[in-house]
């Protein structure tokens, strides 16, 4: 309808009809603009979602922590574990960590495990093949060569 009325207009013999073409142009961008907010809450919800997905991701990864007894180990160890009890795909998981954190999963999963064990070898007089079994190594060199990478020093020197 604003189309027509702004092609009538254009033929027209009129001395203001640039300004009435001006209005009906103005006309058409409110008209576009009422459209937008049911996309910006679409969004919204969207971001809703992406943030209780993190937030329940958290929630479960801080459960396991602190470990406090040689004979407690972290249950879940990856991002399809994670993924599995929030009864999501994997790759999701990823993409909604990576966008409300910046981190991907195991980023994420590494960090804590780090801190957990920089915690443990300060503070407790476990071996080193305890606190990588408590941490979810299989072998306790793997153990130690995560914690060099994540911590630039071997866990003997890191806890003298």
């Amino acid at each position: 309808a604003i189309y027509d009325r702004m092609f009538l207009e254009i033929r027209a013999d009129y001395d203001y009809k640039y300004d009435l073409l001006r209005n009906l142009v103005f006309e058409l961008i409110h008209e576009a603009l009422k459209l937008q907010p049911a996309k910006l809450e679409s969004n919204k919800t969207e971001s809703k979602a992406s943030e209780r997905i993190t937030s329940l991701f958290m929630e479960l990864l801080e459960r396991q922590f602190p470990i406090e007894n040689p004979l407690q180990q972290i249950k879940l160890k990856s991002a399809g574990e994670f993924a599995y009890h929030l009864n999501i795909h994997a790759n999701h998981l990823n993409r909604v960590l990576k966008e409300t954190t910046g981190k991907t999963t195991s980023l994420l999963l590494n960090e804590r495990i780090s801190l957990e064990a920089r915690a443990l070898l300060k503070h407790t007089n476990w071996n080193i093949a305890e606190i990588s079994w408590c941490l979810g190594f299989e072998d306790p060199s793997y153990f130690i060569k995560f914690f060099k990478k994540a911590s630039y020093a071997t866990p003997g020197n890191f806890r003298k």
